[in-house]
């Protein structure tokens, strides 16, 4: 689904330990292979555990793309029973490297069909996330500029200099801006919407962390527009040193402006642990954990009969249409794509 707000690894205290000393005459082992944004309570796993008799054991594998290579090159002989984490900018090539079983859960019926992505349902969806610009609302108020309402706004002049942005080779949200602007104006037109960004004076840096906490003027930056999360202002809010009413950011999500990242899991081929490894996919698509990954990981869940907390709900953003780019077009060119934004913007 999803690189993750740095603050949300630094302020929570309830993520997983690898494992817990169990009983193993009469305790199941399900290893559950993630990225390293994965986190979840102890409470809500220890719920999973005590009604299946089982322990899990997560393994974290790195970033989406590091844990999915690592995935591939062990599948004849897979490290772990389930998979959670590919996102839809990495989809195809995981379907395509045969490394999930179908798994027709019950628990689809609850889900959009808009999230369902692979029709054998190798692949299941479970969070989601938009990446859009998000901007300081202080800033525009006190220069007296409104603030964009589309891509659009951000070449001309009134936003020269104002917007920091992460390099697509090495940031996640980076990359799915660059893919924002590929569904938005074509193949053929991002280059030259990317083009006129250079020349409006816009900033790239290497990561989010940098772009937000060092080049976004809400944290003391001088940039008042960077490219973060629909999420990012409730934890704004929730997280703040002091408490306050509303978010200082807010978010840019009309005229298909976000890119939508969506998280699945799925079975491993030759798994060992196939009915376990089905009540664990049950057990995460199910309201109780569903709930539970706002406040955790800062991304919306897929299941509709799930409730938001109430600061999420308040303040976070959901854009109504996001840029498409289709997932088999983005595993067949995202390196080629990539190249050309380098070339480009960075020489």
């Amino acid at each position: 689904m999803f690189n993750r707000l740095l603050f949300l690894f630094l302020m929570l205290s309830i993520t997983l330990p690898a494992c817990r000393p169990v009983d193993r005459e009469s305790t199941r082992q399900l290893k559950v292979i993630t990225h390293d944004s994965f986190a979840i309570s102890e409470e809500v796993i220890t719920q999973f555990e005590e009604q299946y008799g089982a322990e899990v054991q997560f393994i974290k594998a790195g970033d989406t793309g590091t844990a999915l290579n690592k995935v591939i090159l062990s599948k004849e002989s897979p490290f772990g029973d389930v998979f959670y984490g590919v996102d839809n900018t990495f989809l195809s090539r995981a379907l395509a490297e045969g490394i999930y079983e179908p798994y027709d859960s019950p628990l689809l019926s609850a889900i959009p069909e808009e999230f369902k992505l692979d029709a054998q349902n190798r692949a299941l969806p479970v969070d989601f996330g938009d990446v859009c610009p998000n901007y300081d609302k202080a800033f525009f108020r006190t220069a007296g500029i409104k603030p964009p309402e589309s891509l659009e706004d951000l070449l001309t002049p009134e936003y020269r200099g104002l917007l920091v942005v992460q390099n697509p080779a090495t940031s996640s949200p980076g990359l799915a801006f660059m893919l924002t602007t590929i569904g938005r104006f074509g193949e053929d037109g991002y280059l030259d919407y990317w083009q006129r960004l250079v020349e409006n004076d816009m900033l790239v840096v290497n990561d989010w962390e940098s772009a937000y906490y060092n080049e976004f003027s809400v944290h003391g930056g001088t940039y008042p527009i960077v490219i973060s999360y629909g999420s990012s202002p409730p934890a704004e809010v929730i997280f703040s040193d002091v408490e306050i009413a509303e978010p200082p950011s807010s978010v840019l999500v009309e005229d298909e402006s976000c890119f939508r990242q969506i998280e699945f899991i799925g079975i491993l081929q030759g798994s060992h642990k196939r009915d376990l490894a089905e009540n664990f996919i049950d057990y995460v698509l199910s309201p109780t954990f569903q709930e539970a990954m706002p406040m955790q990981m800062f991304v919306f869940p897929v299941n509709q009969e799930t409730q938001l907390p109430e600061q999420f709900a308040k303040f976070a953003s959901i854009a109504d249409s996001t840029a498409k780019v289709d997932p088999e077009a983005i595993a067949e060119k995202r390196e080629i794509w990539l190249q050309d934004w380098t070339e480009t913007v960075l020489r």
